[in-house]
């Protein structure tokens, strides 16, 4: 392994800053469709109005994030180490650079790639861990991808990377007929020990 991707809301932020159930409530999304896959379904017209209605939830999540319990730390000791690290989300560029002034010693430029979904197609599509990889200097298989729900890990699995589940504390967010992530860990204080004994050095 020689870069970590990691997934942004719920990942490097405390969850629960955005409410997707309030989210799919404004826009009518069922409960089993993802939001994003749902308004791709609408009309021209209808996709402009409910991804208005999404952006703005997104930048007040933005504005209310807090870095997540050793996010900081952790993101800080992998950069002290050389170790690329990047971010790949469902969300939009406009609200992680937002948020992440909400932390105090991290900033976008400290990341060597930040893959939205204007770069890429969303995950659970593998198309921004390909990317992610190029832009931090590797294959794809060489990176790990660190997120807190199961799209982060089908992703991952899906371009070979190796992949940890973040439970913050709690219960997994798999589904049955999900691939099982590498690695299982409840706080990112765990990961710099993951990373360390995976790691291809040069």
């Amino acid at each position: 392994m020689k870069g970590v991707l990691f997934d942004f809301d719920g990942t490097l932020t405390k969850p629960g800053s955005i409410d997707f159930r309030a989210i799919k409530r404004d826009i009518g999304c069922p409960h089993d469709i993802a939001i994003l896959e749902y308004i791709k379904l609408q009309s021209p017209a209808n996709r402009a109005l409910l991804t208005k209605i999404l952006e703005d939830h997104e930048a007040n999540a933005a504005r209310s994030s807090v870095p997540n319990v050793g996010a900081e730390a952790c993101l800080l000791s992998l950069k002290n180490r050389d170790i690329p690290i990047g971010i790949i989300t469902r969300n939009s560029l406009k609200s992680i650079v937002a948020a992440l002034q909400q932390f105090k010693s991290i900033k976008c430029d400290d990341f060597n790639t930040v893959i939205t979904r204007e770069t890429a197609t969303p995950k659970p599509s593998p198309e921004g861990v390909y990317k992610a990889a190029e832009y931090m200097g590797c294959f794809a298989e060489e990176l790990m991808v660190v997120g807190d729900f199961r799209f982060d890990i089908i992703a991952g699995k899906k371009a070979g990377a190796m992949t940890l589940l973040l439970t913050n504390g709690g219960e997994s967010a798999m589904a049955p007929g999900d691939p099982k992530p590498d690695f299982v860990c409840g706080h990112l204080n765990e990961v710099i020990g993951i990373v360390l004994d995976n790691l291809t050095l040069p």
